[in-house]
């Protein structure tokens, strides 16, 4: 996908011109402008791929804004829409590079787009920037059942990435039916607004709703789509919707976190697909590792899933792990190494929670906050990130053994 935007005073032509793109499965619009004045400023901010420019409002402030867009982001192309030929000819002479007479019609935008786009993909954007979604990385949070903290170590491995100020992150909630992400942490805005509104306004999609869509923990940074909020809503969110939603998501946040549900529902077979990492979830009891070991058979199906799943064992040295089952009887049990472990910190976990903060603001000192750091370095392969599994259990991470 690649990156649009857009200017144009009249409404009726600005509509009409969305409406067209909106209908272009390649090309996302990612800013829409009714005002010359402050195009700049938005292509500034957010350089896209390809900048249009409509002329009929104001043939003169038009002009002068293609003028200034060519000095400051010479690598970003330029297309201008007008009635009037001269003004397309100036507009020629003042930096753009490609031009469409009114009336637009689809086969007209889709040629200038393809032409325009496929001579300047060069990886990046006006800015020289490279465009997000080359980079972004999904990660999927998949329980072995309920209560092994599936939602918890989403929320906040969520946080633990959004405290680097490189990054963006986002967190999807999957569970659709009974998802509470956003009751851990205290979150701004968006509080009407789910991702059943983003299923059914798919095929009007901008980014300004996407946007407003997502609620924001200011403290961190953080992202949140919320679930459905009427359990009624479920019905109306489908594999293409999760799949059109995550991936553009992907062109402005550097991480996705999917929270996804027990049921292994076709929306979240749809996010184990687009996930590059799974993070199965599970502790050391009998009724967990075996929904581990189905798991792992019913996923084994689908070639390129179980490649992608790393198996965290959760609230490691808990009371209730049952007796004789170590860390080594589990590998053995479901036929594949432990990928890291989280140790038990009950006291941290809930009070974070009760609070409504992730664990690096409530805790940032606790066990539990400095393994999920650790198991963000592992899962990225960053030096120093320690091997944290041991065949007889315990904590590796924290010279501790059991």
């Amino acid at each position: 996908m690649q990156r649009v935007a857009i200017v144009d005073p009249t409404e009726s032509t600005r509509e009409s011109l969305r409406t067209l793109l909106l209908g272009v499965d390649f090309v996302w619009l990612d800013n829409e402008c009714a005002r010359y004045e402050y195009f700049a400023d938005v292509i500034r901010d957010n350089p896209p791929e390809l900048a249009i420019v409509a002329l009929d409002a104001d043939k003169g402030k038009a002009l002068t804004l293609i003028q200034q867009l060519a000095a400051e982001h010479p690598a970003l192309p330029i297309l201008t829409i007008s009635h009037d030929h001269q003004a397309l000819l100036q507009s020629l002479q003042k930096g753009a590079k490609y031009f469409l007479t009114h009336p637009v019609g689809l086969q007209d935008i889709l040629s200038a787009l393809r032409r325009a786009l496929g001579e300047h993909s060069g990886g990046g954007s006006a800015s020289g920037r490279v465009t997000q979604n080359t980079t972004s990385s999904v990660i999927a949070v998949l329980g072995s059942r309920g209560g092994v903290g599936t939602t918890t170590i989403g929320v906040n491995l969520a946080a633990t990435l959004a405290a680097d100020p490189n990054h963006a992150v986002a967190l999807i909630d999957l569970d659709l039916a009974l998802g509470d992400a956003d009751i851990s942490l205290e979150v701004s805005g968006s509080e009407n607004i789910s991702i059943a509104d983003l299923a059914h306004n798919i095929e009007r999609l901008d980014m300004n709703f996407l946007r407003r869509a997502l609620a924001k923990h200011e403290p961190t940074g953080l992202s949140i789509l919320r679930h459905p909020l009427e359990i009624g809503q479920v019905g109306l969110i489908h594999e293409q919707h999760v799949e059109r939603i995550v991936n553009l998501l992907k062109m402005s946040y550097t991480h996705l976190i999917l929270d996804l549900s027990k049921g292994l529902n076709p929306t979240d077979l749809t996010g184990l697909r687009l996930a590059d990492q799974i993070l199965l979830v599970a502790q050391l009891e009998l009724a967990s590792l075996r929904n581990v070991v189905r798991l792992l058979h019913c996923l084994g199906g689908e070639e390129g899933l179980v490649e992608k799943i790393r198996v965290v064992i959760n609230r490691q040295g808990a009371d209730t792990i049952e007796e004789g089952i170590s860390i080594k009887k589990a590998e053995e049990v479901i036929g594949k190494p432990i990928f890291w472990q989280i140790p038990n910190e009950s006291k941290a976990v809930i009070g974070a929670r009760v609070a409504g903060h992730p664990l690096i603001k409530y805790a940032p000192r606790s066990a539990v906050q400095k393994s999920l750091s650790g198991l963000v370095d592992a899962m990225y392969g960053k030096t120093g990130a320690a091997s944290n599994k041991g065949s007889k259990g315990g904590w590796g991470l924290f010279g501790k053994r059991g």
